[in-house]
């Protein structure tokens, strides 16, 4: 794990922790946050980290970066001591970091990448929210952003860890809103659908027919999510009104029709089959 500080001391403004930080919605939510008043600690494992902090230099935000592996326990709580560190009590955090894997799961993906896509989507988010909401349960305020999806409504064949992980998340931030209703703290899920970031190339998806269609800009999708969570909604659909539509339309079909629908945009070789 490397760190860099801004040398610029505290500065009064609030302060959000901003997982995933380094591209894509990460990125943007972190540009988001720092328009609109927040001090940064942005956490991401590439090296792209660095490349993140400087394009949001300029606009007043401390930034500050820790570089992370939240596939494991100890990249976890490596990142939770340097934030505790700071000594800065965390007024929101987004907790964004996700990873997918593409193919058939009996023959295509070895186990190890289906545990570490469970390890970052999901073990360590777990694991944040349980070192993130006592401090602002204490405090009696504090804001939580959780990247799910659309993919949570649904079953995903061809992305099955990946789907069943957003829709664990989905729960998880319903379920612990519902408990922290009267604290003061808020949680919020941000629902993507296909969107504008490297995400694909990096789950080995640029085959698919989801892939190869149109997409949303993450800027407009981290200003969906920076808006509800200001607002304390429970969840937003963020992006175009086709994901809004997708959601609503799944409600309404069997479970192995929204499975089908679903394996037409994420089957490998979308190339060949059409």
């Amino acid at each position: 794990m490397q760190e860099h500080q801004n040398p610029s001391s505290s500065t009064g403004r609030p302060l959000v922790l901003v997982t995933g930080a380094s591209t894509g919605i990460g990125l943007e939510l972190a540009r988001v946050f720092a328009d609109n008043g927040f001090d940064l600690i942005l956490t991401a494992e590439g090296d792209e980290l660095a490349a993140a902090e400087a394009s949001l230099a300029g606009n007043g935000a401390e930034v500050r970066t820790v570089r992370a592996d939240l596939s494991t326990y100890d990249g976890v709580e490596r990142l939770w001591s340097a934030v505790a560190a700071d000594g800065r009590p965390l007024d929101a955090v987004a907790l964004n970091a996700g990873i997918g894997v593409n193919g058939d799961f009996t023959r295509d993906i070895p186990l190890e990448d289906d545990l570490q896509l469970i390890a970052v989507n999901v073990n360590a988010v777990v694991h944040l929210a349980k070192r993130v909401l006592p401090g602002m349960v204490e405090r009696g305020a504090g804001r939580v952003l959780i990247t799910s999806s659309v993919a949570a409504t649904m079953p995903g064949p061809y992305y099955a860890t990946y789907a069943a992980s957003k829709a664990f998340l989905q729960s998880f931030a319903q379920a612990i809103r519902f408990e922290l209703k009267d604290t003061g703290v808020t949680v919020t899920a941000l629902q993507p659908g296909p969107t504008e970031t490297d995400f694909f190339e990096r789950a080995g998806m640029e085959d698919t027919k989801v892939a190869e269609a149109d997409k949303d800009d993450p800027a407009e999708v981290a200003r969906d999510g920076f808006e509800a969570l200001m607002a304390g909604k429970d969840h937003v659909i963020a992006g175009s009104g086709k994901n809004k539509a997708q959601v609503a339309g799944a409600k309404l079909l069997p479970e192995k029709a929204r499975a089908g629908l679903h394996a037409a945009q994420t089957r490998p070789g979308a190339d060949e089959r059409s």
